[in-house]
């Protein structure tokens, strides 16, 4: 059974499709074949309203099924297996043609960084999830503050001449994470979001 504090931010969760029927499709009946079609929801922050020791769990919807942003739950025993977001060189297939220049100069950056939002649901959903207003949203890991620092650098270097917006998250080891852009700053204090929500953290703080 899955430990719902050992979860992470953007973490993919899978359902069994009787799972998903008893807990889920019961209440939300546009999705009642998810699961049966081996797609996830994703890993949300908990609210007030979520009882102790379930999973929150979101689903955002392509624009197809309407765009809507569902929230879920269900308890730890419901819960299949768990997946990290997709790395961007596998999600680089589902991409349309005129992002491949960017992640290609990405992946030779870094091979190891992975996406979300809308190319990472695409690419395990195999739904259009994808519009000409789409962002790329990467997840990349940094262990220190100087590793944190390159990597801004890179990102800004591409996003330069990118035809769509890169929206990243610098991830420190512990989980938490703040925006590139954001990084780049001098502000001392940074908005940083962690699994209890955003919050004010020393730039020091961050990244060893």
């Amino acid at each position: 059974m899955v430990d719902p504090a050992a979860l992470r931010r953007h973490d993919l969760v899978y359902l069994s499709p009787e799972a998903w029927r008893d807990q889920v499709a019961s209440v939300v009946d546009e999705v009642a074949d998810w699961a049966d079609l081996g797609r996830p929801a994703i890993l949300r922050q908990r609210v007030c309203a979520d009882p102790d020791g379930v999973v929150p769990l979101g689903l955002p919807l392509p624009p197809g099924m309407g765009r809507k942003r569902l929230t879920l739950s269900c308890s730890p025993a419901a819960v299949a297996r768990v997946a990290s977001p997709p790395s961007l060189r596998d999600a680089r297939s589902s991409a349309p043609a005129g992002w491949r220049p960017v992640i290609e100069a990405l992946l030779g950056a870094d091979p190891s960084w992975r996406c979300f939002g809308s190319l990472a649901w695409q690419h395990v959903t195999r739904l259009s999830y994808l519009t000409d207003a789409s962002d790329l949203d990467l997840l990349i890991t940094c262990v220190s503050h100087a590793e944190a620092t390159r990597v801004a650098a890179a990102l800004g270097g591409i996003a330069a001449w990118a035809p769509m917006r890169l929206d990243a998250e610098l991830v420190s080891e512990g989980g938490n994470a703040v925006q590139w852009r954001e990084w780049l700053s001098d502000a001392p204090h940074l908005l940083v979001k962690t699994r209890s929500g955003p919050a004010l953290v020393a730039r020091e703080a961050l990244f060893p």
